[in-house]
């Protein structure tokens, strides 16, 4: 009498030889149909925009980026004023909030207690889900007084030889809009800057400190090189999100159609105007000039990712080589 005996990795080897799993297809098949359904999207959004933006496109060609202008009633315009107003509040919310966001994240990782350190986080990260809207009215109501009345009488005193803090003070302008901004980036980059310094290996900045280093050495030295690559892609994150936002903006902003020197001064950017005119759009050129500048806009988010990818992976290979 003989026994037949089963071998378990024959079996497992047999059963691989017949095909995929059926849920293992149905899960590479449902990937590669959101990844691709995201680049149809993407197209289909570019060329309905480019479609909508035609009749200003070629009534003004490429001269409307370069052109100043926004006169409805003679149906004349241009996007460098707020292709301007874009750049400039959102590089100041940038300058403004990386340190901010970095000094936060390390405080939470490196010198808060752990029962303080969560709590704090929880708040930070919670600034992200407020509405746009609401913090547009707290910068009506609250921050831009704030800022008219005592920010910005502070910095023309003190550094009003400056053209950029020079004139009037106001509760609309280019400086509270890239302050909103700020406090609006802030949770983004301070929770991904967290989540890098976390993830550092503790075992490379001890071996700094073992060697001699300092803390902050370390810190400087070790997992700011670690997490190089992660910062700079938070950052960008960030700008793109500056650059895209509107409705805030639009409350602080002032909605001017010139460029002036001043950060006091009224201004508008390109998401700002969109969201402040499309509906009232009282020719077709307008509308499509306003869709030219969405137009615009997608190809400086564009730009920003890119240059995003390239850092990222300028970062990691100047690692590696390490």
């Amino acid at each position: 009498m003989s026994t037949t005996t089963t071998d378990p990795a024959a079996s497992g080897t047999a059963l691989e030889r017949r095909g995929i799993p059926l849920g293992d297809l149905l899960f590479r098949g449902a990937a590669a149909a959101a990844a691709y359904g995201v680049v149809v999207l993407l197209g289909l959004i570019t060329w309905k925009i480019l479609d909508l933006a035609w009749p200003a496109i070629q009534e003004f060609g490429l001269e409307f980026i370069w052109t100043e202008a926004w006169n409805p009633v003679t149906d004349t315009y241009g996007a460098l004023t707020f292709i301007y107003g874009t750049v400039v509040t959102s590089v100041i919310a940038l300058l403004l909030a990386t340190p901010l966001s970095i000094a936060i994240a390390l405080f939470l990782t490196e010198i808060a207690p752990r029962r303080l350190a969560a709590p704090i986080a929880t708040m930070i990260e919670l600034l992200a889900a407020i509405p746009s809207v609401v913090l547009g009215l707290w910068g009506i109501l609250v921050f831009g007084p704030w800022v008219a009345q005592h920010l910005e009488p502070w910095l023309e005193s003190t550094l009003g030889f400056l053209p950029i803090f020079s004139g009037d003070p106001s509760q609309a302008g280019m400086l509270p809009a890239a302050l909103v901004l700020t406090i609006m980036i802030i949770p983004i980059t301070s929770a991904i800057c967290r989540e890098l310094f976390i993830r550092t290996p503790r075992e490379l900045t001890d071996g700094a400190m073992a060697l001699g280093s300092t803390r902050w050495e370390a810190i400087r030295g070790v997992m700011f090189a670690y997490a190089a690559p992660g910062i700079a892609a938070a950052v960008l994150l960030g700008l793109g999100r500056a650059f895209g936002e509107a409705i805030a903006v639009t409350q602080v902003i002032g909605g001017a159609d010139y460029i002036s020197r001043s950060l006091f001064a009224p201004a508008d950017t390109l998401g700002s105007r969109i969201a402040s005119q499309y509906q009232g759009a009282t020719s077709q050129l307008q509308a499509g000039s306003l869709l030219y500048l969405a137009a615009i806009l997608m190809v400086i988010s564009l730009v920003t990712n890119v240059l995003a990818q390239l850092i990222v992976r300028k970062f990691e290979k100047q690692r590696r080589a390490v």
